[in-house]
């Protein structure tokens, strides 16, 4: 329907989830979700930036995290300093398994993120996440200790030939996940929106994610919205305007305790897309600032709340290094 409004998309998704979504078990945890496999949403820019209204979605943490990725960031420093708490589970439990070894003292989470803060020394040893999507995306680890600015290399790319084909960045990294990883090594969170690639079309700048792994409830309003406005940020870079951001997803999943939530937010209709507007001219990823984008117009429905689930990554169990066998 040509004059469906854009968020239709979701809703529809979030509805085909709950209805057609088979249950699996997440094997480190337990926690049930109800998942479908590959689809895909599309959104032009020229109409807003698709920030969900059928909830309000948390624009503050959506930029902060954008930066923090396009800046080349990978400690959850940064994050609390800027009160954007959505990561801190990750450290938080790496953190518990050093008290289960006798290798650090215990703390609550709110006394852990307390330290982060206040603490520069425990933030640079117990507020790091290696191999995350800022360091994979700005400077990727390859042979002989040299970093790859993979964004950076995108973006110069298009200046010189805008009809190039060849501008992906990937935070999928073998060497660091799952059992695939050297015995330590392996990654202790999920690497979910994995790959995406950069395109002009019509003098447009479009933008197109792969996401293997995708919390439909709470994760892909965000991941929607971040990646839309990546597209803006790197069409502002090349002095174009943005065209579209498309979503792809693999595994597109709704946690059993998010259904009565996402059965509420289908009941309420969307309303018009807020606007991005750049306060100041930046002309690479080094000079843009969070500052620098401001939303308006932006009247959401009611937030609806619902739980984090700390699921995937690295599990030592299925991922470990097996024993050898006594012959």
């Amino acid at each position: 329907m040509k004059n469906r409004h854009p968020e239709y998309q979701y809703l529809d998704l979030l509805r085909d989830t709950l209805e057609n979504g088979e249950e699996q078990t997440d094997a480190g945890t337990g926690i049930k979700t109800y998942s479908v496999f590959g689809r895909q949403i599309r959104f032009d820019l020229s109409e807003g930036l698709p920030l969900l209204t059928t909830k309000k979605v948390y624009w503050n943490g959506i930029l902060h995290e954008l930066y923090w990725f396009l800046s080349g960031q990978s400690n959850i420093k940064y994050l609390v300093d800027n009160n954007v708490h959505i990561w801190d589970d990750y450290p938080y439990r790496i953190y518990n398994e050093k008290v289960k070894k006798g290798k650090a003292p215990a703390l609550t989470k709110e006394e852990f993120i307390a330290k982060i803060a206040s603490n520069v020394a425990f933030a640079k040893k117990h507020g790091e996440l290696r191999h995350i999507y800022g360091e994979l995306w700005r400077r990727w680890p390859a042979t002989g200790g040299r970093k790859v600015d993979q964004l950076g290399w995108v973006i110069e790319e298009l200046r010189k030939d805008p009809d190039a084909h060849n501008t992906i960045v990937t935070a999928w990294n073998p060497e660091y996940l799952y059992s695939m990883a050297k015995p330590g090594e392996g990654v202790r969170f999920p690497i979910c929106h994995n790959m995406y690639q950069v395109n002009i079309k019509k003098g447009k700048v479009c933008l197109q994610l792969y996401q293997r792994s995708a919390d439909v409830f709470l994760g892909v309003p965000f991941n929607i919205a971040s990646y839309a406005l990546l597209t803006m940020i790197i069409a502002k870079i090349l002095g174009r305007e943005p065209g579209e951001f498309i979503h792809t997803f693999g595994d597109l999943h709704i946690y059993e305790n998010h259904k009565d939530q996402a059965k509420e937010q289908l009941k309420r209709k969307p309303r018009p897309f807020p606007k991005v507007k750049f306060t100041k001219a930046f002309k690479s990823l080094d000079t843009f600032r969070p500052s620098y984008a401001e939303l308006t117009d932006y009247t959401p429905h009611d937030s609806i709340k619902a739980q984090l689930a700390v699921v995937g990554g690295y599990n030592e169990k299925l991922h470990g290094a097996k024993k050898k066998s006594k012959r």
